[in-house]
């Protein structure tokens, strides 16, 4: 797994413009992108219509719907903001899919790398927030996304343990109020293993760990 990396700027790290250091990417972020990234480059191009555990959609959808969402995270940092809804993703890829999503997630980490160092609270799509909490929800949309797709995809990688880790804080703080005010996730689940961290995570954010695609 990559270090966090620093902001763009002068050769010696800082800002061309004004001499502050750039911020770093977040770990969490990072790890959550990259395992996006390995999940989607491990779909075959017969497999993105598969029923997910997301319901009603399919893994091309979600895809759809983690793209979108990361764009907004990236945009909500630099003023703007997707032009698709997130909540009505297109059954429909425009080009190749991983390699649009490598477009918004390099945006997304270039972002985060063009705040201040010393950045306290940060826009994001769900109002300011602190900068690990920021980045923490918009990880937990990445992964959580990703396992959604690799699941219904059939592939033997899980949603990693220390990814897990770093996104329980900023699903502890977020998601029972998105739950209650925006019924965007469902109701938790039994942890069936409360010391299994991405088992406990993804039970928390109403998903089943055991979840399987439906038999044909």
């Amino acid at each position: 797994m990559a270090d966090a990396v620093n902001g763009a700027g002068g050769a010696d790290g800082t800002d061309g413009a004004d001499g502050a250091r750039g911020a770093e990417v977040p770990e969490v972020l990072l790890r959550a992108h990259a395992y996006l990234r390995e999940v989607v480059a491990a779909v075959g191009e017969a497999q993105w219509g598969v029923a997910t555990p997301c319901e009603g959609w399919t893994a091309r959808q979600v895809l759809n719907h983690a793209r979108i969402d990361q764009q907004a995270y990236g945009l909500a940092l630099t003023g703007g903001r997707p032009g698709s809804d997130p909540f009505h993703p297109a059954d429909a890829f425009d080009g190749d899919p991983a390699a649009e999503l490598s477009k918004v997630l390099d945006a997304v980490a270039e972002a985060y790398a063009g705040l201040p160092a010393d950045a306290d609270r940060v826009p994001t799509p769900l109002g300011p927030l602190p900068l690990d909490i920021a980045a923490g929800a918009a990880a937990m949309d990445a992964a959580v996304h990703a396992w959604d797709i690799a699941v219904a995809t059939g592939q033997d990688r899980p949603l990693p343990a220390a990814t897990a880790e770093g996104i329980r804080p900023a699903a502890d703080r977020l998601v029972d109020h998105l739950r209650d005010a925006f019924k965007v996730f469902a109701p938790a689940r039994e942890t069936p293993d409360a010391h299994d961290p991405a088992a406990s995570l993804l039970a928390f954010l109403g998903r089943d760990p055991r979840w399987t695609p439906p038999a044909n």
